[in-house]
């Protein structure tokens, strides 16, 4: 009896690598989509945007809780009517000397806003906008550049 030489030989075959292969991209794709580092990352910065104006609007509140008036006070005057930029510059509110350092240590910006900075008081952009309804009297802050499609904004 012969020995067949096949049986002798070890390995894989090129379809056994090629399902292996096929496997392996699979479960990879699988794994990624469903962690989705992108979105998560996202969700991080909305996260972030979230913590921030709370701590804005803390600071507003204590502001005016402080007053002797009720109202916000500030040397560039109340709060505006129309939403505007709380940055320095044109058409933006400065809210920064009103705040930093007596209710925040540095003004909190938006994660991804490319403009969006705090060197000091005379050097920021928040990336945050600020209004005051004329009729109620509530403020809302929000943040425009969330993603995810998601709104955030915070109104007392």
């Amino acid at each position: 009896m012969e020995k067949s030489k096949t049986k002798n030989l070890k390995g894989y075959s090129l379809i056994e690598l090629t399902i292996a292969i096929s496997i392996f991209v699979v479960v990879a794709g699988i794994a990624l989509v469903s962690i989705n580092p992108v979105g998560q990352f996202a969700k991080a910065r909305n996260s972030q945007r979230e913590l921030h104006l709370e701590a804005l609007m803390n600071a507003v509140r204590q502001n005016i809780a402080d007053s002797q008036t009720g109202s916000f006070t500030c040397a560039t005057g109340s709060i505006p009517t129309t939403t505007k930029r709380m940055a320095i510059g044109a058409n933006n509110y400065n809210i920064a000397d009103c705040l930093v350092p007596i209710y925040l240590a540095t003004l909190p910006f938006d994660p991804a806003t490319s403009s969006a900075h705090y060197a000091s008081n005379a050097d920021y952009d928040t990336g945050y906008l600020i209004v005051r309804n004329a009729s109620s009297g509530a403020i809302t802050l929000s943040a425009p550049a969330a993603e995810l499609k998601k709104t955030i904004s915070v109104t007392r």
